[in-house]
C-alpha cells in the first residue's frame, strides 16, 4: 500500500490523514506541534521528527500549511523536503498559497522529477473529516489523472482547473467573493435591523430569492448569533488570501476596484485584533462594535 506523508497536521491536515489511514494508506505525519498527534497515533499514524528519514519512507506528500512563508520554509529550509523525497515521488500542496510561488516550485519539483500539484480544498475542518472537501487542482494533467484516487479518499468533488497554479487561482477568487459576500450580508443585515427587520428574515427571503448563497448556509448562524468565536474560517486565514488574491491581480494589471475595499475592511479587522475570530467577525468592524 502506498506510504504517505502529511506536513501540517492542524484542523484540516488531521481529517486528511484520518480519511487516509480509513482507506488503508501507510501514514507518516511530521509535525511536532500537532494537537492531534495521540488521536492519530491511536489510529495508526507515524510519527517522526527526522524530516530526512520522513521524506525517505513517503512516495506522496501532503501539505496543509497555513501560509506562503511556512511553505517555503518547508519544501527550502534547512531540512527542505523538495530536496529530500525521491525522484518519482508526488507533492500535493493542500493549502492557500501564492500562484507566483506554486510556478517556481513546479517548475523546480519538475527539474527534480517530482510531480507538484497545488490542490486548495474548500470545504473546512467539517469537510476534511467527512472527506467530501472540493479541491481545485492545478499542475500537468497526467500528473492530475494519475493521482485522482489519493485525491477522492480526501475530497468529494475533484476538478481539475489547468496548469499550475490554476488551482490557486481558483481558491483565491472564491476566497474573495466569501469574503464580499460576507461584507455585504453584514452591511444589509445592519440596514434590515435599523428598519426594523429581523436579521433571521432577511436571510430567510434571501435564501428564497436571487440573492441565494452558500455563504448564508455555511457562515450564516455565526453571522445571526454573533458567535465569532466559534471559528469556522479563521479570520486571519481570510485576510491572508484576500492579500493573495490582490498581489495576484497587481500582477495582471487588472484593477480590483470592489475586492480592493473588501480587502481593506479585513486588514482592518486584523489591525482590531480579530485574526483568531472567525471570518465573519468582519461585521464587527462594520458595524462599528467590538464585539
Amino acid at each position: 500500500m502506498m506510504n504517505v506523508g502529511v506536513i501540517g497536521c492542524g484542523a484540516m491536515g488531521k481529517g486528511m490523514a484520518r480519511n487516509l489511514l480509513k482507506a488503508g494508506y501507510s501514514v507518516y505525519v511530521c509535525d511536532e506541534q500537532s494537537v492531534y498527534r495521540q488521536e492519530l497515533e491511536l489510529a495508526g499514524a507515524v510519527f517522526m521528527q527526522n524530516a530526512k528519514l520522513f521524506a525517505e519512507k513517503v512516495d506522496h506528500l501532503l501539505l496543509s500549511l497555513p501560509s506562503p512563508t511556512i511553505l517555503q520554509e518547508v519544501l527550502f529550509g534547512d531540512s527542505g523536503v523538495l530536496n529530500q523525497v525521491r525522484s518519482g515521488s508526488a507533492i500535493f500542496d493542500m493549502g492557500t498559497t501564492d500562484v507566483k510561488m506554486t510556478r517556481r516550485i513546479h517548475a523546480l519539483s519538475a527539474a527534480k522529477g517530482i510531480r507538484y500539484l497545488d490542490c486548495p480544498v474548500s470545504g473546512g475542518p467539517a469537510g476534511a473529516d467527512a472527506g467530501t472537501l472540493t479541491i481545485m487542482v492545478g499542475g500537468n494533467e497526467v500528473d492530475f489523472l494519475t493521482e485522482k484516487p489519493i485525491f477522492h479518499v480526501i475530497g468529494e468533488n475533484v476538478i481539475y482547473v489547468g496548469s499550475s497554479g490554476a488551482g490557486q487561482t481558483v481558491k483565491l477568487c472564491n476566497n474573495m467573493i466569501v469574503a464580499g459576500i460576507t461584507s455585504l450580508l453584514s452591511e444589509t443585515m445592519i440596514a434590515a435591523e435599523q428598519e426594523g427587520v429581523a436579521p433571521q428574515v432577511l436571510f430567510d427571503i434571501i435564501q428564497q430569492s436571487s440573492g441565494h448563497n452558500r455563504v448564508v448556509d455555511v457562515f450564516g448562524s455565526n453571522l445571526l448569533e454573533k458567535s465569532f468565536d466559534q471559528v469556522l474560517f479563521y479570520l486571519g486565514h481570510m485576510a491572508k488570501d484576500l492579500e493573495l488574491y490582490m498581489d495576484m491581480s497587481r500582477e495582471q494589471q487588472t484593477p480590483q476596484p470592489t475586492a480592493s475595499i473588501v480587502n481593506q475592511l479585513y486588514r482592518a479587522a486584523l489591525q482590531q485584533k480579530k485574526g483568531k475570530l472567525d471570518s465573519t467577525a468582519v461585521y464587527s468592524v462594520i458595524s462599528n462594535k467590538g464585539e
